[in-house]
Order: structure tokens, then sequence, then C-alpha cells
């Protein structure tokens, strides 16, 4: 009885936090899985990947590769056939209009909540390289500001301000940067990269890929060693320290995870934000790992999750960009 009271607790502050824009959604791959029937295995354009899902996309035209590891396998198909065929794979499996789901939608509905009644806008963090919550934004027609994840180029290391669909500029001085807009729009972080349906006509110009993944484990290695020399920008870094967390769709086993999460505990250094995990029948292993970095797991799917947020409702009909 106690449990249940004390989740009932957890959702009505979770809840409120969320209106107020106190809480920094951060979405991982499981949460491509919200609204998707059981039994059913993702399909292009309809439903997107998890990572192992992914995995096994990748390994469908490399028999001899026997991995499930999404960044094992990237390496492999790499080291068989060049970094070309793996980056092409990748475009081919996100470059479709994948409908959102509840929990993107929700986003959307809730980041316009948040501008109305506070006259500022949230801070959401991915590291999927799809558009679907992008596109849930724009069916809302919630204005929000992109950031992406260099992983590739010239300026590799540091991050893209989309500052609309055919301008952008790189982030090449992330502690003194002031382009952010909070007191405007929400940010979108899509801090592993993201699909580019279209290049902008100068990328290839200033020196680096429109498109890019990190993915295989020398990327993830790459990516400590940039986050290391700080070229997370400092507004977004702010926006962290003072901000509770919600992971929805991660699992700690996934060390590439732990990568990005050991930077946003830096970021959280000293301070005492009580951040939550999104996870349903949780291990032994998960729910260790969690504890010792003080999330609390809650133990629900997330569809129960958007039921007790009041935004279980059925998707509205997306139309597209």
């Amino acid at each position: 009885m106690s449990t249940a009271l004390d989740l009932g607790n957890t959702f009505e502050y979770i809840g409120r936090q969320l209106r107020k824009g106190d809480v920094v959604p951060v979405l991982g791959a499981g949460a491509n899985l919200c609204d998707r029937p059981l039994g059913t295995e993702w399909e292009r354009g309809s439903y997107l990947p998890d990572g192992h899902e992914l995995a096994k996309a990748l390994v469908a035209e490399f028999p001899e590769i026997n991995l499930a590891d999404l960044a094992q396998v990237a390496m492999h198909v790499i080291a068989i056939a060049g970094p070309g065929p793996l980056f092409r794979e990748l475009h081919r499996v996100f470059d479709a209009d994948y409908p959102p789901n509840s929990l993107h939608h929700f986003l959307a509905r809730t980041a316009r909540t948040v501008r109305e009644s506070t006259g500022r806008g949230m801070l959401l963090v991915t590291t999927n390289y799809d558009d679907s919550l992008e596109r849930a934004f724009q069916v809302a027609a919630e204005p929000y500001q992109l950031v992406t994840y260099i992983a590739d180029g010239r300026y590799k290391g540091y991050f893209r301000h989309h500052l609309s669909a055919r301008e952008s500029v790189v982030i090449d001085s992330p502690n003194t940067y002031l382009g952010f807009r909070f007191d405007r729009t929400s940010i979108i972080a899509k801090i592993h990269g993201a699909v580019r349906r279209t290049a902008l006509p100068d990328d290839m110009d200033r020196g680096w890929d429109p498109e890019s993944y990190v993915i295989t484990e020398d990327q993830y290695i790459d990516y400590i060693n940039n986050m290391n020399r700080d070229l997370f920008p400092v507004a977004l870094g702010e926006r962290l320290k003072l901000s509770h967390l919600l992971f929805l769709g991660y699992s700690l086993r996934d060390w590439n995870f732990r990568v990005m999460l050991h930077r946003m505990w830096e970021e959280q250094s000293g301070l005492t934000y009580r951040s939550w995990s999104i996870q349903p029948n949780p291990n032994a292993v998960d729910q260790f790992a969690w504890d010792q970095r003080g999330v609390k797991i809650i133990p629900v799917t997330c569809q129960e999750f958007l039921n007790e947020m009041g935004g279980g409702e059925p998707p509205p009909v997306d139309r597209g960009p």
C-alpha cells in the first residue's frame, strides 16, 4: 500500500515540475517502443527501432558478424565494408516519416504548457538519431530550437545550433555562446548526432558532414574525450545543473549510455536534484546502478507513466512537417 502511495506522490511531483519546466526529459532508444503493440517488430516508416533492432538491421547484409551490441556491430561493419555503407544504412533506416508516438506528443504539449505558463522553454535531451520528437513539435505547432552534436569532420566534437531549416552555426565558443533563447522556445539537444533529411547548401563548403552519428566504440571514446574538452555549451550545462532529470527508455547495462550519464552528473556535481528513470521490470544490475547514481527507478511502462501524467490519449494524426 505504501509503495502505491509513494508512487502516486512521485507522479504528482514529477507532473508539477514538468509543467514548471524544471525537469529535463532524456530520451533513449527504448522511448521509441511507446505505443508499439507487443510482438510487433520495427518497420521502416512505421515503428522506430530500439538499439538491438538497429544492430540487427546493420548486420543484415553481413552474416559473418555475430554480435548484438550496437557499438561493436558498427565497428565490425566499418572494418568489413568501410564507414560509407554503415552511414548509408543508418540514413536509410532513419530517413523515413515515422509517426511520433504518444510520448513525443506528450512532451510537445508539455513544452507548450511550460511556455504559455512560465514564458520560457524546456530543455529536452535525446541520444536518438531520428526526428520524431521534432515532428511532434511540428504537429503541435510548437516552436523549438535544435542543437546537434557533430561527430565527424573539421568541427568534430562541437555542437551545431540550427537557427532555421536553412541556417545553422557551429558553437565553436561553447563557454560564451549566447545564441540560445530559452525565453522564446524549447531546445531539443541531440547529443549523439542526428539524421539530416536535407543538407544545408553550404555544409560541405564549411568542412563538416551534414549528418552525424555517435555509434561506434571509437566514436564513443572520442565523445568522452571531447566532453572532457568542455565542448558542451555552457548555457545548456547551466540548465542541467538546476533541473531534475527524467530518463525515458534507458538501461544502465549499456556502457555507451553510462558515458553520457557521467557527463550529465558532472553538470550536477554537488547539487541534489532528484532524478527518475521510467523502466518497467528492472533487473538487479539496473537497480544497483541507478541507486549508485541517486536515480529513483519508477517500474512502469511508458504508457502507464503517460496515463499518470494525463497524457496517455492516442496521438494525433501526423500529417508530416
